[in-house]
């Protein structure tokens, strides 16, 4: 019995040790809060918060961790806040609705939600899969996989026929007529109904589809697919329920109608207007701009049969635009946060776009603070997240050089703390 207590007392000990608290030295720290770059901080965490934020390197003590990153600029954990998780660019996608099971779906997005946090990315919004999207969610948060922390939107709400309706294409006896239990409406009535359906399934966010799209096997990829009244109707019923909404939108009438009906969040907004950029600053929307997901789609569109042949000339006309417009909605003083439509390109190669955002003209720290402080603010959790602050999750990463000398650096993550667990070091490269 005194050897169980003996070998018990042993166990809890450790136990304590890498639970409690954990020493961060930071050679340099990013304070996305005053955008100034900071020495010699030391983090202490205490399971998974931060508990303060010291001056110089503070003495360990015997019962606590040391994370030595001297050598390195620590900053908080990065938000993408437009990814889907559940599929991945891939010449045979198309046909993998009639291949994969849901459980399939399910394993290969285990595997993208774990590189996305290996690259840096602690948070996403995932707008848009088939449900398993906000199961994965439900699974990280419960720590049975590894992955970021997710804002689901389940399915992203279409008309039908419209960029989201996930039977275009098909023959007539598979296509049906999807209704809003499979997020397809028409009407101000079914547009309410989808919103409470998205709710009743675990929906985080609400995301439509305003315009025609990219990669869906329909002929426009920007015409306006939603009358203002459903949208207004949308962005009431995802109010009541204190829900964040997002608009895909590629064509600039869409885009219009969605601002003016409350949408937070424009997707994309290849073909924006002086006039609607003027429209999201007065209603204070936001621009999301995807600018690594248009560059890749009009690369892969000069691969022969890479994509449908509906596909292929939407993608090579509307692609190489939206850095373009980037720029211009910049400029002009719209609201940006940062987003990559990740899965349209490879996962793990989010952070690629802070250097197409730098290149268009945004400041590397301003890039940043859109992945940071931006993010966690339009997503309501910067109680908890998007800098580090005491009192807040101990969700942070770090590269090798100062990302506001070299931003490329942030495509080369050394470190991951997400919750107080460490999952990728410089030594060990992932849990």
């Amino acid at each position: 019995m005194k050897l169980i207590f003996t070998v018990l007392a042993v166990f809890l000990t450790a136990f304590s040790i890498n639970a409690q608290d954990q020493y961060i030295y930071c050679g340099q720290l990013i304070d996305v809060e005053s955008g100034q770059v900071l020495s010699q901080k030391t983090i202490i965490v205490k399971d998974d918060m931060i508990h303060a934020v010291e001056d110089g390197f503070v003495k360990v003590p015997k019962k606590a961790q040391l994370v030595d990153l001297r050598e390195s600029t620590v900053l908080p954990g990065l938000f993408d806040m437009h990814v889907h998780l559940e599929s991945e660019t891939s010449k045979d996608n198309y046909i993998k609705p009639f291949t994969f099971n849901e459980a399939d779906v399910a394993y290969e997005a285990q595997v993208h939600a774990k590189t996305t946090l290996l690259a840096g990315f602690t948070s996403v919004r995932d707008l848009g899969g088939s449900g398993v999207n906000t199961s994965l969610r439900n699974a990280i948060n419960k720590d049975q996989v590894v992955g970021p922390t997710i804002y689901s939107a389940g399915n992203s709400i279409a008309t039908t026929g419209g960029h989201g309706d996930r039977t275009n294409g098909y023959k007539a006896d598979l296509m049906g007529s999807p209704g809003p239990a499979e997020a397809v409406i028409n009407g101000v009535a079914e547009a309410r109904q989808a919103v409470r359906q998205r709710y009743k399934n675990g929906s985080d966010v609400i995301k439509i589809t305003a315009t025609g799209g990219v990669l869906s096997v329909a002929k426009s990829g920007e015409n306006p697919q939603f009358f203002e009244d459903e949208i207004r109707a949308i962005v009431e019923t995802a109010n009541d329920y204190g829900m964040l909404t997002a608009a895909h939108a590629h064509g600039d009438e869409g885009m219009q109608r969605a601002v003016r009906a409350g949408i937070k969040t424009i997707e994309h907004g290849t073909m924006m207007s002086e006039e609607t950029m003027d429209l999201m600053i007065k209603h204070d929307a936001y621009y999301v701009p995807t600018i690594t997901a248009g560059k890749s789609v009009a690369e892969l569109a000069e691969i022969e049969g890479y994509y449908p042949d509906l596909v292929t000339p939407k993608a090579k006309a509307i692609g190489p635009k939206i850095q373009s417009t980037f720029e211009k909605a910049y400029k002009r003083g719209v609201n940006i946060a940062f987003g990559t439509d990740a899965g349209v390109f490879h996962h793990g190669l989010n952070a690629k776009e802070f250097g197409y955002m730098v290149e268009a003209g945004m400041p590397p720290m301003e890039s940043i603070q859109s992945a940071t402080v931006t993010a966690a603010k339009l997503l309501n959790v910067f109680d908890d997240y998007g800098s580090i602050q005491p009192g807040k999750k101990a969700d942070l990463i770090a590269v090798s050089q100062n990302p506001l000398d070299n931003i490329a650096t942030l495509e080369n993550v050394s470190f991951v703390m997400k919750h107080g667990k460490v999952v990728k070091d410089s030594n060990s490269k992932s849990l």
